[in-house]
């Protein structure tokens, strides 16, 4: 018996200018038979309607290809919708900006990675198949700026605040206050950016035991990937 058929990574492209659109669906159909090209939508409202009738249809996109710059709906507020209603589906911005403030929404609303369109077609079939697996794909580029802005952030005096009623911590605190020892261990290497194996070798721990851990961090804190508990960590004070 010969092995089992992987089916194809269905991907939905999202941009406002045809000419990008048709262009990135060629350059993805050229990649081999593990991408495959559901359809195209010009700004975030068509693209919803679109992964409504895909899914309807039993064939929803595993991987959205999401421009941030859009008319009616931009991609942010798409990729929170897409977050919310088709957890499934995972999102990789594409787009020309990487603006900070940008960088951090995207990533906020759900956002699994985020990409320049300057980069090579390669790396993007390959960035998709990351997110595909769960992974966070981001741009070196777009990186060293959420670093930059999370550093800065942790440098800026903060904000005077009334002092919290005694036995009514803050919910972020209680939050955290549910991780165990481990589990703060790991929270703290994500916010260095590190992947499973690096966060195994430093931990002395199975790639296993990460994997599960980290499901523990996101199911306790509430967020949906690494990339947002690496910012949450960053945010308050661990890393």
């Amino acid at each position: 018996m010969g092995e089992p058929q992987t089916q194809p990574i269905r991907v939905l492209i999202v941009d406002d200018q045809a000419l990008l659109r048709e262009g990135f669906r060629r350059l993805l159909e050229l990649e081999g038979g593990d991408i495959r090209v559901l359809g195209v939508a010009g700004d975030g409202q068509e693209a919803l309607d679109t992964i409504a009738r895909q899914s309807a249809a039993g064939e929803p996109p595993d991987v959205v290809l999401m421009d941030v710059r859009m008319p009616r709906m931009d991609g942010v507020q798409a990729a929170a919708y897409i977050r919310a209603h088709h957890p499934r589906v995972r999102v990789l911005i594409l787009t020309t900006f990487d603006d900070e403030d940008l960088i951090v929404e995207g990533l906020r609303a759900g956002a699994q990675g985020y990409l320049l369109k300057d980069v090579p077609v390669n790396d993007l079939a390959d960035a998709i198949r990351s997110v595909h697996r769960g992974e966070s794909p981001i741009q070196p580029s777009v990186a060293t700026k959420l670093v930059q802005r999370l550093t800065r952030a942790e440098t800026m005096p903060a904000p005077a605040a009334k002092p919290a009623a005694a036995g009514s911590p803050s919910l972020a605190h209680v939050m955290i206050g549910e991780l165990t020892e481990r589990e703060h261990e790991i929270l703290h290497e994500l916010a260095r950016g590190a992947n499973n194996r690096e966060i195994s070798e430093r931990l002395f721990i199975t790639e296993g035991t990460v994997k599960n851990h980290v499901s523990n961090i996101l199911s306790k804190l509430g967020l949906r990937d690494r990339t947002q508990a690496a910012i949450y960590a960053r945010e308050h004070g661990i890393g």
